[in-house]
């Protein structure tokens, strides 16, 4: 399979650990809004138990986009991986994660070999 995306684009490198901004767009703003929304239902009236349900259904809301987006993209990463196999699988002939025939059987010593053709009664 051909990737079509540019060769700058294309290093092997692991992904980069969450930076500050990232964390803070996914967990510190909706718990923030949450937050808000929570002090709204606590000290106001009872119109304002609606519009802090309001908030908080908002921060939950901006954490779930955000859940779902890290999810299509982890969904990407995986995809390239299953291509990546398969190709190898089309080339070699086995999967990256298995071990070649030759590699998989176990070799016998002499010794043992001997023993077990003397107890069957051929030598």
């Amino acid at each position: 399979m051909i990737d079509a995306r540019p060769t700058t684009e294309q290093d092997d490198s692991p992904p980069e650990q969450a930076t500050w901004l990232t964390v803070g767009l996914r967990y510190v703003l909706p718990g923030i809004v949450v937050l808000g929304g929570l002090v709204v239902m606590a000290f106001g009236s009872e119109a304002d138990l609606e519009g802090g349900a309001g908030i908080v259904s908002a921060g939950l809301a901006v954490y779930a986009m955000s859940w779902l987006y890290r999810a299509s993209v982890d969904g990407d990463r995986v995809r390239d991986e299953e291509d990546a196999a398969r190709d190898y699988f089309d080339v070699h002939g086995r999967w990256p994660d298995e071990v070649p025939a030759a590699a998989a059987a176990p070799e016998v010593p002499k010794r043992l070999a001997h023993e077990h053709v003397r107890r069957r009664g051929a030598l």
